[in-house]
């Protein structure tokens, strides 16, 4: 009878955040690169079109940087006060930028002129964004409650809306209608603008919730479709259905401070939020739920990820920008790049029947491929298997070398899956008194540490146990002589009185969750 290696049984264990692919996809965005400051870095804001520089607000400057190298390419600096939520527009060509003077100026990014300068706020501007459809119109948020619309060419005050109460920290233009205007402000309300009447057309607040008070709205984002809003006010972020007439249908608080920041990858399907507590949350938009964790040296300020997906900046309380990136797969920069030139070489109707998918009615060049040669039908083949190469300590088994087996697998980096199930063989073999017996200290250190370390594990805790009774029954006569085996039976002792104390806790809440549990469902059965 062929000898039949040792089986290692997998145990089950939870599924782990950490080995699932979206975590994965996420720790790709490492290396950090800390740029140090002299002020707290208040915004950050990527260019929509290549090479996707960014611009990095702090004091009174706007800073751009290449993403590939991570230096200063450009600096602004001519501001009176406190630079805010420096802004570049789609085109890459021009950028905005406020102050807490309340003077709003428009620069072009090669030359940093200024072309544009609007001056009607009377307190510090700390919103200031270029209209996502109408490239010619920016938006301005104040701390003198207003929202303003302004138009680039004329240099004028299209719209002003006065409906907020209090300062008013964060807003964004809709990308589904170059009229509609999102707005959070510290009234604790996110109020929906129309610049066609000039009027707020819907007014979401938390005030009605329990425990919700009014605190301030710090940050809002509104999906690309226009139909849905998030906003955070102190650790809550709250999702409003702007079609149901801005009814709140999520409450997600995971943070444990204020939530200072919000983004969305490339493709709207992950939001991303950072806080007061070191903490940027990746959430998956379908179910809302924290796929990712990112922790960060300081309190996060401002969030931003690059179109490409590439790079992820954060500001930060301490005057430090991080910088992770990501170096995207070959095949990606490919299937970019062909999906690129076909919709170039396509029409537009060809386009719009799919035309801009590559190789579409296009063969494909298969590489050769050695043909296997083929017998008569009727023949018989007689395949050759290949026997499986024993493991070390199966060797060993399979020679009754039980004790040298049982230190092979005593090692170092040995999983203690493979550990226990050679004990089990050796047990089914009656063959571990054998494997112990005539031991030194040196021999017998390894065997107690194993028991030590695992002896609470729950998958192997009753065999630790059996294991254990059989050392000590072996062993107890050689007690005193040496302080190492002395100290290693006195932690097996310990840590087994401690595994009994929790075990007999565990006991008591269980108990008197049962007797809660029961009281609960027997005061909501129906009286008779």
């Amino acid at each position: 009878m062929d000898y039949q290696p040792v089986i290692v049984k997998v145990h089950p264990r939870p599924s782990s955040s950490k080995s699932s692919p979206e975590a994965r996809y996420w720790r790709q965005f490492k290396h950090p690169v800390f740029v140090k400051e002299y002020a707290p870095v208040t915004a950050v804001h990527f260019s929509p079109t290549k090479p996707h520089r960014y611009a990095v607000t702090a004091a009174t400057r706007v800073q751009l940087y290449a993403p590939r190298t991570q230096k200063v390419t450009k600096t602004i600096s001519r501001f009176k006060d406190v630079a805010r939520s420096g802004n570049i527009r789609a085109d890459g060509k021009l950028l905005v930028a406020g102050d807490d003077t309340g003077l709003i100026q428009v620069f072009d990014i090669n030359s940093r002129a200024i072309l544009r300068t609007f001056d009607s706020h009377k307190q510090p501007v700390h919103v200031t964004k270029f209209s996502s459809l109408a490239p010619t119109q920016i938006l301005s948020c104040s701390d003198d409650t207003t929202v303003r619309i302004w138009d680039v060419p004329s240099q004028s005050c299209i719209t002003t809306f006065t409906s907020h109460t209090d300062y008013v920290r964060s807003g964004q233009s809709s990308t589904s209608s170059p009229h509609l205007y999102l707005t959070g402000s510290y009234d604790a309300t996110v109020r929906l603008f129309d610049s066609r009447s000039g009027q707020c057309e819907m007014v979401m607040s938390s005030a009605g919730s329990s425990n919700a008070g009014n605190i301030p709205v710090e940050q809002i984002l509104m999906f690309p479709s226009g139909t849905v809003a998030v906003s955070s006010a102190g650790p809550i972020l709250r999702v409003w259905d702007l079609v149901a007439g801005g009814r709140c249908v999520r409450a997600l608080s995971n943070h444990q401070k204020t939530v200072t920041a919000l983004a969305f990858d490339s493709t709207a399907s992950r939001l991303l939020s950072g806080g007061l507590d070191h903490m940027v949350k990746v959430y998956d938009v379908s179910t809302y739920k924290v796929v990712h964790t990112m922790r960060y040296p300081a309190p996060v300020l401002c969030l931003a990820v690059s179109p490409d997906e590439t790079h992820i900046a954060a500001g930060m309380t301490d005057g430090t920008l991080s910088v992770r990136r990501r170096n995207p797969k070959a095949s990606e920069a490919q299937s970019d790049a062909s999906l690129s030139a076909a919709v170039l070489r396509s029409g537009t109707f060809e386009t719009f029947l799919g035309g801009a998918l590559p190789a579409i009615g296009q063969g494909t060049v298969k590489g050769k491929i050695k043909a296997k040669p083929l017998g008569d039908v009727n023949e018989f083949r007689i395949e050759s298997r290949r026997a499986k190469r024993l493991k070390g300590y199966d060797k060993l088994l399979k020679n009754f070398k039980y004790a040298a087996a049982l230190d092979s697998v005593l090692r170092k980096h040995v999983p203690p899956t493979t550990v226990f199930a050679l004990i089990q063989e050796l047990i089914h073999r009656d063959g571990l008194q054998i494997a112990l017996a005539g031991r030194d200290d040196v021999l017998l250190e390894p065997v107690l540490r194993v028991l030590v370390k695992h002896v609470t594990d729950p998958r192997f805790g009753k065999m630790v146990c059996d294991v254990a009774g059989l050392v000590i029954q072996m062993y107890t006569p050689i007690l005193g002589q040496s302080p190492l085996i002395d100290t290693l039976f006195l932690r097996l002792r310990r840590k087994v009185q401690a595994e009994l104390r929790f075990q007999k806790e565990i006991r008591r809440t269980k108990g008197a969750l049962d007797m809660i549990f029961s009281a609960v469902a027997s005061a909501s059965l129906p009286l008779r």
